[in-house]
């Protein structure tokens, strides 16, 4: 039962989701409203395949595969899916990447100089954008069959990505409109603390509305996603709204551990660690799912896309490294490591994938794919080695966790760290369960007294790599544009340098300023 919702987002083409435009964060996506309510609501059934639709969104970049028929005009699909745009701005903006290619923009990222004509902070924009305006059309025509018990669920999903997109949003760009319902009016720019309200006002009001932990289908968030994204909102607070909510933050985190969700133990494939197991093709079944809060489905049939996890296979094979090993049929020779990253490893912890043959550990000249050791951590294949579904070795199966549960422990353990009212003990212990994941034993066991701030951004470094939370953690410990830290290319040098502060939020695009004067351009830009 739990893959019917994940092939129903891939295989039901929402139709009603055909080519128009309105006013909602100032876009042109499709928009959900060109066909009328009763054709596309006309029954609970027809509803879920809208909100398949709205899952679709962050997964998928149009109706008609890898591409053609967009969601979002004017913008490239390879570059402009959800979870791409991820790893370009919270990953290759850090310690934990490089990227070789010389498209337009790119390589400003990794050297902190982008502008707000930049083509990637707009294309995360946009696609973030439409996540609102779909969840807003949504919300207000399944209003009309609210008393059916599961479109009322449905309903809460569709708050609960709006109020995802919203997180990422207030996140990446501070401050930009708040609306809350589909309008032709130009809306006015709101704040972090506006936005912020709204955020935790949706999802506290959605917990009881969401289905219980755990009983909802594969691929559907339930009361535990909203648990999760309340601590995660909770633990940036005090950059994001000036404010500490570290108790907060531990309240939900704790609510989130004590609820059905596991931590994969399942060495599915017998290879020493159940780590693996989380970045595999069959990683909705090898146990990893029960780890897993909020994912992107992928399927190398029903959903084709150059960016998700096809981008993270593909793009990090290169050099030596042999394609069919990853199950697909070749590399992109474009994303690497820095050896800051690498270096955060102790022998034994098998969280470090790398590919060192033919690789240098520093890198010189960053479009050199050798320079930099590559990261083997996705893979299209199961856990007996087989490749995923699409037989071509185009596109890939494995989904993508952008919440999980071991996140939710290094939450906790940090929030009480910056002082909210936890267990220290139960926060070792549940770092203790990633390490000894890790370790394959106990020999990477810490004791209470070894937890300090920078040991738990360097074990969130060594356990979220490569899954969109670096930048966003370097914010928040004030690391990212500050002298404190420092990485190879930080602000385009070899041995790196700080860079303005104003840089800790991305521009607002320049084609959003210009078509709506309500809107103003964050400091610096």
């Amino acid at each position: 039962m739990k893959n019917i919702f994940k092939k129903l987002i891939f295989v039901v083409t929402i139709t009603f989701f055909m080519a128009s435009c309105h006013d909602d964060l100032n876009l042109s996506p499709i928009d959900p409203d060109s066909f009328t309510q009763e054709d596309v609501f006309a029954s609970a059934n027809d509803a879920k395949g809208a909100l398949a639709k709205l899952y679709g969104s962050l997964a998928l970049t149009g109706q008609a595969g890898p591409d053609g028929q967009p969601d979002i005009a004017d913008i490239d699909e390879g570059f402009s899916q959800f979870s791409r745009m991820l790893f370009n701005l919270n990953e290759i903006t850090t310690d934990h990447a490089v990227v070789g290619w010389g498209d337009p923009g790119l390589p400003d990222l990794h050297g902190m100089s982008w502008s707000s004509s930049n083509d990637f902070t707009e294309a995360m924009y946009s696609r973030l954008a439409q996540a609102v305006s779909f969840s807003n059309s949504f919300i207000k025509n399944a209003a009309s069959l609210s008393e059916d018990e599961e479109v009322r669920a449905y309903i809460a999903e569709a708050r609960f990505i709006r109020a995802y997109a919203y997180y990422n949003l207030m996140d990446f760009y501070a401050n930009v409109p708040l609306t809350k319902e589909i309008s032709t009016d130009l809306p006015l720019q709101s704040n972090r603390t506006e936005i912020f309200a709204f955020v935790e006002s949706e999802l506290l009001e959605i917990q009881d509305l969401l289905k219980s932990s755990g009983s909802n289908e594969y691929g559907r968030v339930d009361q535990a996603a909203a648990w999760a994204l309340l601590s995660k909102l909770y633990l940036n607070a005090e950059v994001w709204i000036g404010e500490a909510k570290y108790n907060e933050c531990v309240t939900f985190s704790n609510n989130v551990i004590n609820s059905s969700y596991s931590i994969n133990m399942n060495d599915a494939n017998e290879n020493g660690t159940a780590y693996d197991e989380l970045f595999l093709a069959d990683n909705d079944t090898n146990g990893a799912q029960n780890e897993f809060i909020f994912t992107l489905n992928f399927d190398g049939v029903k959903s084709q896309t150059w960016g998700g996890t096809t981008f993270l296979v593909h793009a990090a094979i290169g050099g030596s490294m042999k394609p069919s090993d990853f199950g697909v049929n070749g590399g992109w020779y474009g994303i690497r490591s820095t050896s800051a990253l690498v270096n955060k490893f102790l022998v034994g912890d098998q969280r470090a994938m790398f590919h060192s043959d033919g690789q240098s550990l520093e890198i010189e000249s960053i479009p050199n794919f050798g320079d930099g050791y590559a990261v083997t951590k996705f893979k299209n294949v199961d856990s007996n080695g087989d490749a995923g579904s699409d037989t071509g070795g185009n596109y890939v199966d494995t989904d993508l966790a952008l919440i999980r549960l071991a996140e939710i422990y290094l939450n906790y353990a940090e929030a009480i760290l910056r002082g909210g009212a936890g267990d220290l003990n139960l926060a070792t212990s549940k770092i203790n369960e990633l390490r000894a994941r890790a370790f394959g034993n106990t020999s990477g066991n810490i004791t209470s007294g070894d937890l300090d701030l920078d040991f738990i951004l360097d074990e969130r470094s060594r356990e979220l790599y490569w899954e969109g939370q670096r930048r966003t953690d370097l914010v928040r410990y004030n690391y990212f544009t500050t002298g404190s830290y420092l990485w190879p290319f930080k602000g385009n040098q070899p041995n790196g340098i700080s860079s303005d502060s104003y840089r800790n939020v991305f521009p607002i695009p320049t084609n959003i300023i210009t078509t709506n004067p309500n809107i103003e351009q964050n400091e610096g830009y």
